[in-house]
């Protein structure tokens, strides 16, 4: 029995070419090799799983002209070290680096130093590491990557050139996990691929660890949008377009029972709050045809929005949108936090029926004058 390689390790990328979401990063890395323009200490900063410790790796190997390699590692990696600062954070570790930096490279152009969470390490290792990193041999590339730029004391950062990762659009991640599908030979429905990537809040790693716990869930190599929906446990969408349909239908009985059967399913009440206001935040920008590109969805969902979208007012969406806000802010403060919930779809129940009653009140009121 083969060792099973998760797909972040089996598809991290080999060159920056294969990197997803950061050709400004990608772009200006290749620049400075090609031109000769690269600084001697880099900081690499954004959110997790975006790339920063995979974009260091291919700059440490293409630095020094190393050819690629399967597991994604240079194929002489005795220039390249690598520190986890989460764990090595003292001063002795940073003296230790300092003793290493004193040795030239025995083989290609440059060592280079890749200091991972460099936020964790001490503010005596910060000031210990100042001098090297301000003033390095001319062979060490130092390049520093964290989560938490603000950590970073001052003076280090002024002496980093900066490179701020941005978090991964849905559609590249989706991309992204099409193209491995299909490598793996696996068959996946694109709404569970874009369910995936939405759960991952822009981070890749994050978004193929999920992908690889749906495969091992689903059987026949195929992967589906309840499949999806069960191992992340997340609201069926299809319960928000109909329970909006009911709201707007002034149906109060049918929409509790549907509430009731979401809390049997075990899904949390503020969780269903929260989700109501985001379902109706995208039926409102589908109102406009300039703001549907906001709706981060895939086209047949996107669809269903749309035709939503033609049968509720403004009026009502901006007004339940108000009631799910004031709820969701007195959600935790609330002694029966079901009643809550269900006091606010009783609200939007009637709303349709409060704006008739406002839009009759001053015919009414003119005929009485006229009489």
């Amino acid at each position: 029995m083969e060792n099973f390689v998760v797909s972040a390790r089996k598809y991290r990328p080999m060159g920056f070419d294969e990197v997803v979401g950061q050709s400004h990063i990608t772009t200006t890395l290749k620049n400075a090799i090609d031109n000769n323009h690269m600084a001697q200490a880099l900081l690499f900063c954004g959110p997790r799983g975006v790339g920063k410790t995979t974009c260091a790796r291919i700059l440490a190997r293409m630095v020094n002209g190393f050819e690629e390699t399967t597991n994604g590692d240079s194929s002489n990696n005795l220039n390249i070290y690598e520190l986890d600062a989460a764990s090595n954070n003292s001063v002795d570790d940073i003296r230790n680096l300092i003793d290493q930096v004193r040795y030239p490279p025995q083989q290609g152009k440059f060592k280079v130093y890749i200091i991972d969470e460099v936020h964790m390490l001490s503010n005596q290792a910060f000031n210990a590491f100042l001098k090297t990193l301000e003033e390095p041999p001319s062979y060490a590339i130092f390049i520093l990557a964290t989560t938490e730029k603000h950590k970073v004391i001052p003076t280090i950062l002024s002496r980093c050139q900066i490179f701020d990762f941005n978090r991964i659009e849905i559609s590249d991640i989706t991309w992204q996990l099409k193209k491995i599908a299909e490598s793996e030979k696996i068959e996946a429905e694109e709404e569970a691929l874009h369910l995936i990537s939405q759960k991952a809040d822009g981070a890749l790693r994050d978004a193929l660890s999920i992908f690889d716990l749906i495969v091992t869930f689903s059987s026949g190599n195929k992967i589906t949008y309840q499949d999806a929906i069960k191992n992340l446990h997340i609201l069926d969408y299809d319960y928000f377009f109909k329970i909006t349909d009911l709201l707007n239908d002034e149906k109060l009985p049918e929409t509790l029972l549907v509430f009731n059967e979401i809390l049997k399913e075990g899904f949390d009440g503020h969780n269903f709050i929260v989700g109501l206001a985001e379902h109706l935040r995208n039926v409102m920008v589908c109102k406009d045809p300039q703001t549907v590109k906001l709706l981060e969805v895939s086209e047949n969902v996107q669809k269903k929005y749309l035709e939503q979208a033609n049968e509720i007012s403004m009026s009502f969406i901006l007004s339940s949108l108000n009631i799910l806000n004031i709820c969701d802010l007195n959600y935790k403060s609330s002694k029966n936090q079901r009643l809550h919930v269900e006091l606010a779809l009783m609200k939007m129940a009637y709303l349709n029926q409060a704006f008739n009653l406002n839009q009759i009140a001053p015919t009414e009121l003119k005929k009485k004058v006229l009489n």
